[in-house]
């Protein structure tokens, strides 16, 4: 059975037992969390699509980590001007384990 969802401005298709990361939720490690929305539920007979989503469905994850991904460097200079930038970013994320899937 696998599900599509919504998270962070991204769709993700999961199944159970799947870790995936998504972009920064709240709570902390060990703590279960309800993805929603969920826009499609698929696996053995038809699929359920949503209209845009599927009502009354979520999809149960267990948070396993919040981090840092690894630093992005923006570098920014113009020849002969003396001018130079270097800055650099981490995007917070979140690594989640798919639970249940409801059908």
């Amino acid at each position: 059975m696998y599900a599509v969802i919504a998270s962070g401005g991204k769709q993700y298709k999961v199944e159970a037992g799947q870790v995936l990361r998504l972009e920064k939720l709240a709570g902390e490690v060990g703590e279960k969390v309800q993805l929603e929305p969920v826009l499609m539920i698929g696996g053995e007979g038809e699929p359920k699509i949503g209209q845009p989503f599927v009502e009354g469905s979520s999809v149960t994850a267990t948070i396993i980590d919040q981090g840092k991904a690894k630093k992005v460097v923006v570098f920014k200079k113009k020849r002969r001007k003396g001018y130079k930038v270097k800055r650099g970013h981490r995007q917070p994320y979140t690594a989640v384990r798919i639970e249940e899937i409801p059908a």
